[in-house]
């Protein structure tokens, strides 16, 4: 009896505690972090892949690009679009039967993927979306994590973290296509994509302090810069999760659209999206086009003065030569 008059006082504790360690988390911000080969996967006819279809394992016919037998080569499918959207590559995430679930094998494909496409000079815009229907993605695999070892498991979030800071590292506009659930490390995954856009019925949200533990993939840091600093500490405390509607009220997405029956709403925005940005300067290109810029400075009169007059204390005489 005397323990479970106690019980109360010890959850109390155990919430506060956790509160203070999210705090703590969010508080720490600094700069946004930026990082500055190719993957061979089918190309897919455009019109085909905007409607959520794939070719059929050893035959012509067509079938819907879902399924809850994947073997787990297929858990990702890369996709380089073809036509009017070359230049756009597609991330697929396809473990229907967990959810889309984080688990060692996805992540480790994920980077393996992503470690491809950073280097690849003929990509220009990255659209991370599920091929499951109703789910983006669910967060970690808690199926496998309930198997690992306590000391098995801060490697493996640490792994988590790393694949989710290399996609916002990449070097050209990223969009997620929120069509379903995303929860925990689904919605860091889509943190870490320069735009969000999601259907209406999605539901997004850092619920980590249900289950003792604060967001590990970069939540903490995340959200705070996409939603400010005290929204994203009420967010988290609470484990809300909020439909497309709310979560385009507060600023976490960019775009929120009304579901179709293909349930594909959030990644036929997104590819438009995509094909507007495809006409402008990547910023491979563009870092080439300053260097060549810069280089024409390097043997000039005026540079030599700009550093003597620096060197001198003086105001420099540019000659224009």
């Amino acid at each position: 009896m005397a323990a479970a008059a106690t019980a109360p006082g010890a959850l109390g504790i155990l919430q506060a505690g956790r509160a203070r360690l999210v705090a703590a988390c969010c508080a720490r911000l600094g700069p946004g972090w930026r990082l500055s080969g190719s993957w061979t996967v089918p190309r897919v006819d455009p019109a085909t892949w905007a409607r959520g279809r794939t070719p059929a394992a050893g035959g012509a016919a067509w079938r819907r690009g879902y399924s809850s037998e994947v073997k787990t080569e297929d858990e990702l499918r890369v996709r380089y679009l073809e036509e009017e959207n070359r230049g756009i590559v597609v991330l697929g995430i396809n473990r229907a039967y967990a959810k889309n679930s984080l688990s060692t094998n996805l992540i480790k494909m994920l980077s393996k993927a992503v470690d491809a496409l950073k280097s690849d000079k003929k990509v220009r815009t990255i659209i991370v979306r599920s091929e499951v229907p109703g789910i983006f993605c669910a967060g970690a695999d808690l199926k496998e994590r309930v198997k690992m070892n306590s000391s098995e498991v801060g490697p493996f979030v640490s792994k988590i973290r790393a694949v989710i800071n290399e996609i916002a590292n990449l070097p050209v506009p990223t969009i997620a296509a929120i069509d379903g659930l995303a929860l925990g490390g689904g919605l860091e995954l889509a943190l870490a994509c320069d735009i969000r856009v999601a259907a209406s019925s999605a539901k997004m949200g850092l619920v980590e302090t249900k289950l003792a533990i604060i967001p590990g993939g970069g939540g903490t840091q995340r959200l705070p810069r996409a939603i400010g600093m005290s929204l994203a500490k009420e967010l988290i405390f609470s484990a809300r999760v909020l439909d497309g509607q709310a979560a385009k009220a507060v600023g976490l997405i960019s775009h929120v659209l009304e579901q179709n029956e293909e349930g594909d709403a959030a990644y036929r925005k997104a590819l438009d999206l995509a094909r507007e940005f495809l006409p402008q300067v990547d910023l491979v290109t563009g870092l080439a086009i300053e260097e060549a810029c810069y280089a024409q400075t390097i043997p000039t009169k005026d540079r030599l003065e700009g550093l003597l007059a620096f060197k001198e204390k003086r105001t420099p005489r540019y000659k224009g030569e």
